[in-house]
């Protein structure tokens, strides 16, 4: 529960401008390595560009980039969000389409249509013609 805090507590900070006391207390929720609704690397990442410590930030993604295949659906529309920020389209595309492909695998569908969307905006801001996941989220759309 107190890495879950920590989480909380350091977007309040974040909401607040304060992207070090935001840092310090993601760091918190890893160190801790309790359960947490989304992946505090994540979030310590957002808090790092934040204060431009871009190389660092970069280094957490890295990390996360390395375990890409056993991350959660959320961690993936978590890190294609926060790379969509950062201007860096093609990667966050990656994210995105890893996000709905673990979704697809462990037919998890709380994610799916978020990550969905997302990966359509960002398609489209980059460009791309339509594909099988765009199709997807058609096909979906009409069913709800």
């Amino acid at each position: 529960m107190r890495a879950e805090s920590h989480l909380r507590v350091g977007e309040q900070w974040m909401m607040a401008d304060e992207p070090q006391q935001a840092a310090d207390e993601f760091a918190a929720a890893i160190e801790d390595g309790g359960s947490t609704f989304g992946n505090p690397s994540v979030y310590l990442a957002r808090a790092l560009f934040a204060l431009g410590r871009d190389q660092e930030a970069e280094q957490l993604l890295a990390v996360l980039t390395a375990k890409r295949e056993s991350v959660t659906p959320r961690t993936c529309d978590l890190v294609a969000e926060l790379l969509t920020e950062q201007g860096d389209l093609r990667r966050a595309l990656e994210w995105a389409t890893a996000g709905v492909q673990h979704c697809v695998a462990r037919a998890d569908d709380n994610e799916l249509q978020l990550l969905l969307r997302l990966r359509y905006r960002i398609r489209v801001d980059l460009g791309l013609d339509e594909d099988d996941y765009d199709r997807m989220l058609d096909a979906t759309h009409r069913q709800g």
